[in-house]
């Protein structure tokens, strides 16, 4: 069941992103709200669906960039993986480990990109992307990520309950 409702949820949010959240930056730097969306479900610890949510993801923001498909399906499964790895490590702190993971998956998503377009052979300054891009990202993305982790941990505990105990 989570599975279908991950697809008007992302789908959603590829909306927002490519129509609202595209207007608003910080030096170069723009809120991913797929990835933020991704982590979010990644790290409520009831959550089974994230890679299938990660392969739901991966498919709209490939629509939205001109980023590979490869590219963008390896950002955000090291992003699931990393958030996921992070709820078993700040198992009681789950806040925490949204936050460095949208900060560490920030990094990894923008150096995939970069490494992409090298390859693609289209120049890139690095120190001034990561400068320009990279940093107010993380910062945006931290921003939001609040708000994102409150929204989606309540769709988490509406589709995967807790059991009452008698």
């Amino acid at each position: 069941m989570s599975v279908l409702i991950a697809i008007p949820i992302l789908g959603f949010a590829v909306l927002l992103q490519s129509t609202v959240l595209s207007q608003i930056h910080f030096v170069l730097g723009s809120i991913d709200l797929i990835m933020l969306v991704l982590i979010a479900w990644a790290v409520n610890e009831r959550v089974k669906t994230a890679w299938q949510w990660g392969v739901i993801g991966s498919l709209f923001a490939s629509l939205i960039t001109a980023v590979p498909l490869l590219a963008v399906t390896a950002s955000y499964f090291l992003t699931i993986g990393s958030a996921i790895l992070l709820r078993k490590v700040f198992w009681q702190r789950p806040i925490l480990a949204m936050l460095i993971s949208a900060a560490l998956s920030t990094v990894i998503i923008h150096g995939i990109t970069i490494i992409t377009m090298m390859i693609l052979e289209t120049p890139v300054p690095i120190i001034e992307s990561l400068n320009s891009i990279t940093l107010p990202s993380i910062l945006m993305n931290l921003l939001v990520a609040i708000p994102v982790y409150a929204i989606i941990g309540d769709l988490a505990n509406w589709v995967y309950p807790q059991p009452i105990e008698i």
